[in-house]
């Protein structure tokens, strides 16, 4: 954890991303943003499979490309990545910087970054999004300012490597999504986001919330963004009416697959998944394609639809039970004496509440 209370490594922390700020992060050159279809497929690897999955755009794992164990990439040519991935040598390919703790650490640990995004900028990837350093809700204030600032600057190192790239906007508070946007307003060089909703912030306590909170960080902005999202589809129509596009890296279609399900539409004409037993060592190809052909039908069908207007209405701010709530920090702010109750306070405070060690 990035905590105060742990000064020499604090220190080091601190100096590894140069503070908590946004504004001494590296600028680029705007790089354009690549058309991409509303639903990319995503494909994790090619057990079971034997030919090509036809699909002109897919999504893999950026850590599936790179060798996290040596800091080589696994493939060097557009050939060996199909080979790798069973996909045509001529599909766009997304990479996905979404991936558990243990490989995007692994990641901000490698020295040799730089080779390795010039290598593939060299495999000519269509898009790339930046890793998910994780914002948790139990640990200091500062390691989620450091986890966030470390985005931006693995974002900046992809960008001027010259690799299209979507900046990922993870967030815990309404300020968080408040400094992203001030920071997209401020470079208009950031015009592909990524988000992704598959985890904790997909959850029905919370996927409304962030919902709300991307678009009116869209609407402040106030120009075309694009919007890529994994996991969060059945969100996908509204998201869209406030970025210029959105493009859901689909992993349904992949992981149900291997589960041996098949999809269908029932009478009523949603979408079901069957049981669909294979016989040992059958190929899976036929069923993949069907699946990932009959999940983007249903998601095309659902944007056909009229949406139904949302009743959602951002929380009241309302007491909580513990001293990070931000809705207690006016409060607690105005009746701090913060020399006396913390000591030394940190010269940028994001947001944060000086408190004594209990």
């Amino acid at each position: 954890m990035v905590c105060r209370f742990n000064p020499s490594q604090f220190v080091r922390r601190m100096r590894e991303v140069g503070g908590l700020a946004f504004e001494n992060a590296p600028r680029v050159a705007p790089l354009g943003t690549p058309a991409l279809p509303a639903i990319i497929p995503f494909i994790d690897h090619k057990y079971r499979r034997f030919t090509t999955l036809n699909e002109p755009v897919v999504a893999v794992s950026l850590f599936e490309v790179v060798n996290l164990a040596t800091g080589e990439l696994h493939v060097r040519t557009r050939e060996e990545l199909a080979a790798r991935f069973l996909v045509p040598s001529g599909a766009a390919v997304v990479l996905s910087g979404v991936g558990k703790d243990p490989a995007i650490e692994r990641w901000w640990e490698l020295a040799n970054r730089s080779a390795l995004l010039d290598g593939l900028r060299q495999l000519g990837i269509t898009l790339v999004t930046a890793p998910n350093y994780s914002v948790l809700n139990d640990v200091p204030r500062t390691d989620n300012l450091h986890a966030m600032k470390r985005i931006l600057l693995a974002w900046s190192e992809m960008a001027a490597a010259g690799l299209p790239a979507a900046l990922h906007v993870n967030a815990r508070t309404e300020h968080d999504y408040t400094r992203w946007g001030n920071l997209i307003l401020a470079r208009p060089e950031i015009d592909i986001l990524a988000f992704e909703f598959a985890t904790g912030c997909g959850r029905d306590g919370r996927i409304d919330w962030h919902v709300a909170q991307l678009c009116r960080m869209a609407r402040f902005v106030g120009r075309p963004l694009s919007l890529v999202i994994r996991g969060g589809g059945r969100r996908l129509n509204e998201l869209r009416e406030h970025f210029a596009q959105v493009a859901l890296l689909e992993t349904d279609a992949f992981t149900r697959t291997h589960r041996r399900r098949r999809a269908y539409f029932n009478e009523s004409g949603r979408l079901r998944w069957a049981h669909f037993p294979t016989p040992p060592g059958g190929a899976l190809d036929d069923l993949l394609a069907h699946n990932v052909a009959l999940v983007r039908a249903d998601y095309e069908a659902k944007a056909r639809r009229p949406r139904q207007l949302s009743t959602f209405a951002l929380p009241a701010r309302r007491p909580a039970a513990h001293r990070n709530s931000e809705a207690l920090q006016p409060s607690l702010l105005s009746n701090l004496n913060l020399p006396g109750e913390a000591g030394a306070v940190a010269p940028e405070r994001q947001r944060m509440i000086a408190a004594a060690k209990s």
